[in-house]
């Protein structure tokens, strides 16, 4: 018996090789199709690549805060007897804020002001006594004047009696000697008389210091007592309240703050990594919502917080209406002037500081996959660090569920 099995193995063969060859064409067909994508020129949006000059800003949020503020402190014990403002009520330097009390202090201003009104009296008095004092020097003086005439009178009339024989040479030496004494004691009795009037000066001069001290005190006191009436002492708004209705304080006590709301500053939070090329005094751009103020910065701190860092900045324009302390701003801080700058308009999509891939349009009608960097963004201008040159057209609309593609052909 003859099997003949050639044949089967042949058939097999071929069997095989079919589908080994229809398997492969598929598979062509299948990686060809992805190579390739068509899409509609219409449905797509292109943006140019610019080049120029840009002035590079970073964005910046914070607030405004006052630039002046004044804390108010307790000028000596008491109770909080009156609350007149509350927090955000507009004050102007002469508002009271509250009102202390303080029986003690009330009777010390009197107790002061009635030794003030002592000691005057008794400087008045002592005026009128050293006045009596000095009359009484110059009675003296008068009369020891008066005696040196005597004694001269005698003296005259001895010498011309004794010319005529009729006098001794003894009473002309006695009033020779009377008017000599008289005449020493005259010195003496004006040498006392200046040294009083001297130490007249000194005493006088002494009560007068004693009253301007006590004078210095009740003023302290009146003062104390005037500030139990806290006032604001400047015009804005009252920030923060720290006491209560009926509460005891202390000497030098926070009472209250306040701060002006017409002269403000802005506090800003400056990216970590920009902070360092930032100068002192750049120009900031601030955005309150209802407007831009222009302002520059004036303070940069050391210290980084959260990946930020504080900065502080005088306002130079005009405020918006909406301006107040403690308002939540946006701002625009300028980092650096380049010179020919690649950049695009943002656009849906394109993010700062990121790199992608994005469609850019090449020759022959094809859309080219790129790795495109992105810088900074500066109002409303995009940075190209890389993967784009000058009027290069990129790709706007959202095609990324077609990133599997390196080239789209563009069909009209």
């Amino acid at each position: 018996m003859e099997i003949k099995l050639a044949q089967r193995q042949s058939w097999k063969k071929w069997l095989s090789l079919s589908v080994f060859i229809m398997l492969v064409s598929y598979a062509a067909f299948a990686v060809s199709s992805k190579a390739t994508k068509s899409i509609d020129e219409a449905e797509l949006s292109f943006q140019q690549v610019e080049q120029g000059a840009l002035d590079l800003y970073t964005n910046a949020y914070g607030e405004f805060s006052s630039a002046k503020e004044r804390l108010l402190t307790a000028p000596a014990m008491g109770k909080v007897a009156e609350i007149l403002v509350r927090p955000g009520t507009k004050i102007t330097p002469d508002t009271i804020i509250l009102t202390l009390s303080n029986p003690k202090l009330e009777q010390e201003v009197s107790k002061a002001q009635g030794e003030l009104a002592q000691q005057k009296a008794q400087q008045q008095a002592y005026k009128y006594e050293q006045q009596n004092e000095r009359l009484n020097y110059q009675g003296r003086i008068a009369d020891i004047g008066a005696e040196i005439e005597k004694a001269q009178l005698e003296l005259s009339v001895n010498e011309n009696l004794l010319n005529l024989g009729v006098a001794s040479k003894i009473e002309l030496q006695r009033a020779k000697l009377a008017v000599k004494q008289q005449s020493k004691r005259l010195e003496f009795e004006k040498e006392k008389y200046k040294q009083f009037i001297e130490m007249q000066g000194y005493q006088l001069t002494q009560r007068e210091i004693t009253i301007e001290q006590q004078a210095s005190q009740v003023k302290l006191l009146e003062k104390q007592l005037e500030d139990m009436h806290v006032k604001a002492g400047i015009t804005g708004s009252l920030q923060n309240l720290a006491v209560e209705l009926g509460q005891s304080v202390q000497l030098g006590q926070s009472l209250a703050k306040v701060g002006s709301d017409k002269e403000l500053i802005a506090r800003l939070r400056l990216p970590q990594q920009l902070a360092d090329q930032i100068d002192i005094g750049a120009p900031v751009i601030i955005n309150t919502q209802k407007g831009t103020v222009s302002a520059q910065i004036t303070r940069i701190e050391s210290i980084v917080t959260n990946g930020s860092v504080l900065a502080e900045a005088i306002i130079n324009g005009e405020l918006t209406s909406n301006s107040r302390p403690s308002l939540s701003i946006s701002a625009q801080v300028f980092v650096k002037h380049m010179n020919n700058a690649l950049y695009i308009k943002q656009s849906a999509g394109l993010r700062p500081q990121t790199k992608q891939a994005l469609f850019v349009r090449s020759e022959n009608n094809l859309l080219e996959q790129r790795q495109v960097t992105f810088g900074e963004l500066s109002q409303e201008k995009l940075l190209i660090t890389s993967g784009l040159n000058f009027k290069d057209q990129l790709v706007i609309s959202d095609i990324s569920q077609h990133n599997q593609f390196s080239e789209i052909t563009l069909t009209h």
